[in-house]
């Protein structure tokens, strides 16, 4: 029985001393897996030796290749380019700080057997500083509040998509933490499976304390595009009749306190009203313009021209 194809989409920036161990790691995993594999390293503006050293891996192995943006734009955009030039059936992804053990993808293929549509990992026993693991245990309990899907570690890199997942999805700000719940949303079976965590043994974290803000602005976008994305109008244009709906109670209270002096404060009344109408018809214009929006490119331009695809052909 032929074996899906699997690509691994590798996001790096400024990790010189893990590149060639993760990838000796992962290609001897890939051997007993799949017939057919390559390895996506997508270097995001490093400024040490990465992609010195991500050349030299791609000159030596016909199965990897690298692609280099001309500046850090961040894991997002890095993991969009990375799924537009995957070609495998099965799609992983996975930190480049070799934290992540390569051993575990048979486990999330055997997984993905069992009938579903994308594997998240869920990093049980964390091996990062006490500063990082709060602040996540908080944002994943949020996520799994709002956004009703049971996945308990959002921030894991680890994953596994078949192809067609990667295909329907746009990924931009920080919103690859939010794939899991994107893929739920759109009709995707989606399952989570524990992954062993290994302690940073080179180079340093990329988290900081303003990811865990963006990620939570993010969450809340996430929340409201998949749960209103379809039509956000519908959601403007009830917000912009409720306040429409006031309109002429406040000009008939105005109109009476005029004529028979009962506050004497018709005028703050007259106000009121008129901007209550206003705010009205913006947010009723505010809707149409989101139905406008969902009919854009998208976001992918952000990086468009901004990477090159290497080869390791003089």
């Amino acid at each position: 029985m032929e074996r899906p194809k699997i690509s691994v989409v590798i996001p790096v920036f400024n990790e010189e001393g893990n590149v060639k161990e993760l990838h000796r790691r992962v290609t001897e995993e890939l051997g007993t897996l799949a017939d057919e594999h390559e390895i996506i390293f997508v270097d995001d503006g490093s400024k040490d030796a990465t992609l010195s050293r991500l050349r030299t891996i791609m000159k030596r192995d016909p199965h990897t290749k690298v692609i280099t943006f001309y500046r850090n734009f961040g894991k997002a955009n890095a993991l969009s380019v990375g799924f537009e030039h995957a070609t495998g059936d099965i799609i992983f992804t996975m930190d480049g700080d070799l934290q992540d053990d390569p051993v575990e993808l048979k486990n999330f293929l055997r997984k993905l057997d069992e009938g579903y549509d994308i594997v998240s990992g869920w990093k049980l026993n964390r091996q990062d500083p006490i500063g990082k693991r709060l602040p996540s245990l908080l944002f994943n309990f949020l996520v799994r509040k709002m956004s009703g899907v049971n996945v308990h570690d959002s921030n894991c890199g680890f994953k596994a998509y078949r192809r067609e997942v990667v295909r329907m999805v746009d990924v931009y700000g920080e919103f690859h933490r939010y794939l899991p719940l994107i893929a739920h949303w759109r009709g995707f079976r989606v399952a989570e499976i524990r992954v062993r965590h290994h302690r940073r043994k080179s180079g340093r974290s990329k988290y900081g304390i303003e990811r865990l803000f963006k990620g939570l602005m993010d969450l809340f976008t996430v929340t409201f595009l998949t749960k209103r994305g379809r039509s956000p109008f519908y959601l403007f244009a009830g917000c912009s009749a409720l306040l429409m709906s006031f309109v002429p109670l406040g000009a008939a209270f105005t109109v009476a306190d005029g004529l028979l002096g009962l506050t004497g404060f018709y005028w703050a009344f007259g106000l009121a009203t008129y901007l209550t109408f206003l705010s009205s018809l913006v947010i009723f214009m505010m809707g149409f313009g989101s139905e406008l929006m969902l009919a854009s490119a998208g976001h992918r331009n952000i990086t468009k021209n901004h990477y090159r695809v290497l080869s390791g052909k003089k």
